[in-house]
């Protein structure tokens, strides 16, 4: 593995990560970080739902990532724009708003039994998590000093994954085990066959498609009301509610280091997104289970995705954040060839392992991203927070891979289903990269800081 430099651990000595007196606030914005994770990581198996029941290719089905992820990336800026023009709590107040709102839309889209109208409840409620991101991320950043910023957002990154793990279990036992079981062909058939028995399919699998969607938006009313009546502190800066777009954006793209971390935020949510979604097909199409079988093997990954999360989170008090993520994104290239070229059960436990390589990922990756701008975060996190929209341009162009026959290498043949994983293992690459350059290139700017 390659070499992890030490950080100055005396840097961090004797300060709080959390102090006492924000912790309220604390623990009240970390638990938004549960429920954007529920929210993702339910969807992720939805593309393999939404494939059965209206009947798709891998590529149309895949188009709910598109409209999942392509609301972060759409909303982002004006979420940025918004929390500058007012404040962070703002920005909560109104994410959660979007939220529960594309939530509650699951109602006239399963009555309407129209695939677009579910990817234009899906584009609506994550721009309501758009809001919340980049409200949430940088504000915990800003909850105490600067030089352990990127710890204390890792610690409150590591209670996403409780979330994301409820999200899984629920998308298991709620929807995916409670489906029809009738197969695609014999679907296919009906369609042309029996429409009218073909549509009380549909119906009955949209009705149980859409409960957990309505509870989760009745939730999240609960919590902004919440979120009104209780007070958070404001952070540094939110006094000032000048904009100074274009200074703030010089000042950002003259930043190599942002950059690189904006470029690597993007690879690093289309790795994680087509890992977790695609974890089901390939368990279906190389192993032949079922969609609720292989979802449990998702759950595992999460599950090892969140004891590594903390596991890191610990490491990060004696190893530097671009040396950890440059030995975790190698763990990760590795793992995804063995995904690739192993058969079997071989193949599907590298692609799960690859989720305790992930755990640290995106926190870091944002924490070194934003490490040093000053107020210039409220902006510069709309750009971390707009990078992923990897999530929804990378899951298609797997799936488009997917579609295709067999894919012969002269000396080796492989599934369409395994070759599409070469993406994730370019994603890993580019990721690594910046990592060393974190460690080597930038590091002095980095400690500085």
């Amino acid at each position: 593995m390659p070499h992890t430099e030490a950080a100055p651990a005396d840097l961090e000595k004797r300060v709080p990560v959390i102090s006492k007196d924000i912790l309220y606030p604390f623990i009240l914005v970390t638990s938004l970080f549960a429920l954007w994770g529920f929210a993702n990581d339910i969807t992720n198996p939805m593309v393999a739902a939404f494939k059965t029941i209206m009947l798709t290719s891998h590529f149309e089905s895949s188009l709910v990532q598109f409209a999942f992820y392509g609301g972060y990336c759409v909303m982002a800026i004006p979420a940025a724009l918004f929390i500058k023009r007012f404040t962070y709590k703002s920005g909560i107040l109104l994410g959660l708003g979007l939220y529960a709102l594309g939530a509650l839309l699951f109602i006239p889209s399963s009555l309407m039994m129209a695939f677009w109208a579910f990817l234009i409840s899906y584009f609506i409620l994550t721009c309501g998590l758009s809001f919340l991101e980049v409200s949430a991320n940088p504000y915990i950043l800003s909850m105490g000093p600067e030089k352990n910023a990127t710890r204390r957002l890792n610690f409150a990154q590591a209670f996403n994954p409780i979330g994301s793990l409820t999200g899984m279990f629920v998308a298991q036992q709620l929807i995916l085990a409670r489906l029809d079981p009738t197969p695609e062909s014999d679907r296919q058939l009906l369609m042309q066959s029996a429409p009218d028995q073909f549509k009380s399919l549909q119906i009955h699998d949209l009705a149980i498609l859409r409960g957990p969607y309505v509870a989760i938006g009745l939730i999240v009313l609960l919590f902004l009301i919440t979120f009104l009546f209780s007070r958070l502190p404001k952070s540094k800066g939110e006094d000032t509610t000048r904009l100074d777009l274009g200074p703030t954006l010089k000042r950002l793209f003259a930043n190599k280091k942002y950059l690189e971390g904006v470029i690597a935020q993007t690879f690093y949510v289309g790795v994680q997104i087509m890992c977790w979604t695609f974890i089901i097909q390939y368990a279906v199409h190389e192993l032949g289970m079922s969609k609720a079988e292989a979802q449990g093997y998702n759950i595992i990954a999460m599950t090892i995705f969140c004891i590594s999360r903390f596991i890191c989170t610990y490491l990060l008090k004696y190893f530097s954040p671009g040396g950890l993520l440059l030995n975790l994104a190698s763990g990760g290239l590795i793992l995804i060839l063995g995904t690739i070229f192993l058969q079997g059960m071989a193949g599907l436990y590298c692609l799960i392992a690859v989720s305790a390589c992930m755990s640290l990922m995106f926190p870091t990756i944002y924490g070194i991203a934003l490490k040093g701008l000053g107020d210039d975060a409220k902006l510069g996190a709309a750009g971390l927070i707009m990078a992923i929209g990897g999530g929804s341009i990378m899951p298609p162009l797997q799936a488009s891979i997917m579609d295709l026959d067999t894919v012969n290498l002269g000396w080796l043949t492989l599934s369409s289903t395994r070759a599409s994983f070469v993406l994730p293992l370019i994603c890993f690459v580019v990721i690594a990269v910046f990592g060393f350059r974190t460690s080597r290139v930038h590091g002095h700017i980095y400690e500085e800081q």
